[in-house]
């Protein structure tokens, strides 16, 4: 049996499944049911894709008009200090497939098309300046080969390497420019900054292991690196392919930048787990002779982050608590609400603690910001645009609203309109509200009739019969499309896609809806996710999903939390006999666990309590790895010795064959 994890694994790695797009057949057996009496001629016109309608021509030349884009302050800061870029026409990996494209968004170096937002161009353009970059003499930025930033700082005998990308293809190459441009020096030691893939999981590119070096990051890291997103990383991995634009071409009217950096390396991804885990609030560590002051973040950006002051350079490492955008309070991916009054107040920690005291702020992704008046400003606005969202939000919800209405209700503060380093380039003020509601109050609005509704299924059949079917409703969508109310539209389209699922004129008319909502956007992930939305609703979705697991990592998963996810696989009702135990135990680990299987549920403990379990099952961990991943069968691990099962060997299969191997390319934009 094929016992397949790389689904839960490939969210771990925050890449999702990555795959190419196949054209679907669609047939439209009701594309001919028109309202009685409709006036064909004058019925609204389904533009083509990729172009952007009269309406969003005019939404986006407000925003051009509004803001000023041509502010060359951080324009500035995105190139100062260009050292020397990556020669080559792309990254690869050991086969020669392309992990990185090095032209790929050259296309943003043209003026704003009408099919994206003005901001996030200007946005995507900045993020998207790649190569090395002195911060300042021995403090040096590789950027734009990946998602995050990689910092380097010189030290007595080597680099130290802060955040090593994705992966380990990207995280070589920026470490060959270094010392191709720099001087050749061995790596001296490697800091994680915080717990999320795209700032460890490079790290196997960038460290010798011939060479025993500290390996720092924060108190929590290994639990949090491995099992944060372990549980629901199916669901998550799908969610996270449409936010991340994986399937989108790189153009402009695609994919032009995530907000928060330029896009998912398609590389190796691993985890080397720290020598180090720092856990006192004000920890001083020497690394190789720089001074690290580091301060506690956790539970803001990320469950185990820090940020550090390094005195010597006078820098502030802000890591993901502050960047060049407002973060995400939710991702769209799906996780735990973050809490924004901690957020804020860490970085008003920074604000007191060090503001006087830096000169530059460089963090784990976009630029740096020079300055002593410059710090502080930016600090004092990060802080303040969590607490602003944080306080109006408990504000309003104390007077009795919810979490739609107050993402209705409230705007942004003025400070935004100057500043675009808390603008809604990733994160949005939008979704943050909702987020700060749901952290306070959970998914309920309060409302009764809301308590229990419906499936969606169920709700759009009813709502539909109740607009007179799907042609009046689908003439209520084209006049809402017509007007440029898209949210409406694409509400109204999306109900008929959940009644009458095969019905491709309102496919069509949604995928359009979608669009135009995806070229209006400021928030990258938010254009990304309308985008892939519209790209399945007319391709369908590709028929391929790439295992991206892979030994390395999945070692490094404890092994109670493996089964703690084996266990949310458990079919009820699979197994028709009484409860048993079954006894795992793993003779390279020295660790033992016990499952307790149920008709309904099973439950995993570690240890060995029970003296008679149903059956044994005994080998190394290293092995069942292999069995988890696929790669070898029980039956042969059994016939090479590698695996020993004695009792009720029935017990054993009849909890494996109960164990849901779930579908990466379930439906979401459709039912």
């Amino acid at each position: 049996m094929r016992l397949s994890i790389y689904c839960f694994i490939g969210l771990l790695l925050m890449t999702g499944c990555a795959r190419n797009p196949e054209p679907a057949q669609i047939s439209d057996d009701r594309a001919s049911q028109q309202p009685a009496g409709s006036d064909l001629l004058s019925a609204p016109v389904l533009p083509e894709p990729g172009q952007a309608t009269e309406a969003t021509r005019a939404a986006n030349a407000r925003i051009s008009a509004a803001l000023p884009l041509d502010s060359s302050r951080d324009i500035d800061a995105a190139q100062r200090g260009f050292l020397a870029a990556i020669e080559e026409e792309a990254i690869v990996n050991a086969r020669g497939d392309v992990v990185w494209q090095i032209d790929a968004y050259d296309f943003l170096q043209a003026e704003a098309p009408a099919t994206v937002n003005p901001s996030l161009w200007r946005q995507s353009r900045l993020a998207a300046h790649h190569g090395l970059f002195e911060v300042m003499d021995g403090l040096y930025q590789v950027r734009g080969y990946d998602l995050a930033v990689m910092s380097i700082i010189r030290g007595e005998t080597g680099w130290i390497i802060i955040d090593p990308l994705l992966t380990r293809e990207t995280a070589a190459a920026g470490l060959k420019l270094v010392n191709d441009t720099l001087g050749k020096r061995p790596v001296s030691a490697v800091i994680f900054t915080h717990s999320h893939a795209d700032h460890f999981g490079g790290a196997r590119g960038v460290i010798d292991p011939s060479r025993e070096i500290p390996i720092i990051a924060p108190d929590g890291f290994s639990q949090s690196a491995v099992t944060e997103n372990l549980l629901a990383g199916t669901h998550m991995a799908r969610r996270s392919a449409l936010m991340f634009g994986n399937e989108l071409p790189r153009s402009e009217s695609g994919h032009v930048g995530s907000g928060l950096g330029p896009g998912l390396a398609n590389g190796t991804v691993g985890l080397v787990l720290p020598t180090e885990e720092i856990a006192a609030p004000g920890a001083i560590r020497v690394i190789d002779g720089i001074t690290f002051e580091f301060m506690d973040a956790k539970n803001t950006e990320a469950p185990a982050e820090f940020v550090f002051y390094l005195p010597e350079f006078r820098a502030l490492c802000t890591s993901e608590v502050a960047t060049a955008t407002f973060h995400n309070a939710l991702t769209l991916r799906g996780a735990k609400a973050r809490d924004t009054l901690r957020w804020s107040k860490v970085i008003d920690d920074m604000l007191v603690t060090y503001a006087n005291r830096a000169d530059v702020i460089f963090a784990s992704h976009h630029w740096p910001v020079w300055g002593r008046e410059e710090v502080r400003d930016y600090l004092r606005q990060q802080r303040d645009i969590y607490r602003y969202t944080h306080d109006q939000t408990l504000r309003l919800a104390n007077r009795g609203a919810t979490a739609h209405e107050i993402a209705n209700m409230v705007s942004p503060p003025d400070f935004a309109d100057q500043s675009f380093h808390v603008r809604d380039y990733y994160g949005t003020l939008n979704h943050n509200l909702k987020a700060v509601y749901q952290f306070y109050f959970g998914w309920w609005d309060g409302v009764p009739a809301n308590f229990n509704l419906l499936s969606p299924s169920m709700r759009a059949q009813k709502l539909v019969s109740a607009m007179g079917g799907d042609a009046k409703a689908l003439e209520t969508g084209k006049q809402a499309f017509k007007a440029g109310d898209y949210r409406w539209a694409a509400e109204v389209f999306n109900q008929i896609v959940f009644a009458v699922p095969d019905h491709s004129t309102a496919r069509q008319w949604l995928a359009a809806s979608y669009e135009q909502m995806g070229f209006q956007a400021e928030s990258g992930a938010w254009r990304s996710y309308y985008l892939s939305a519209a790209q399945e609703l007319r391709l369908g979705q590709s028929r391929d999903a790439t295992n991206l697991a892979n030994a390395d990592f999945i070692a490094a998963v404890p092994t109670l939390a493996l089964f703690d996810a084996l266990a949310a696989r458990f079919t009820p009702g699979q197994i028709e006999r009484a409860p048993y135990i079954l006894s795992f135990s793993f003779t390279d680990t020295g660790e033992s666990v016990t499952v307790d299987v149920g008709p309904d549920s099973v439950f995993p403990r570690s240890g060995a309590p029970y003296t008679d379990p149903a059956a044994r099952f005994e080998t190394q961990r290293s092995s069942f790895d292999r069995l988890i991943l696929g790669e070898v069968s029980a039956r042969r691990l059994v016939l090479t010795g590698q695996l020993k099962i004695s009792g009720d060997r029935e017990a054993v299969q009849a909890f494996f064959e109960a164990l849901e191997t779930p579908d990466p390319r379930f439906n979401i934009i459709e039912p």
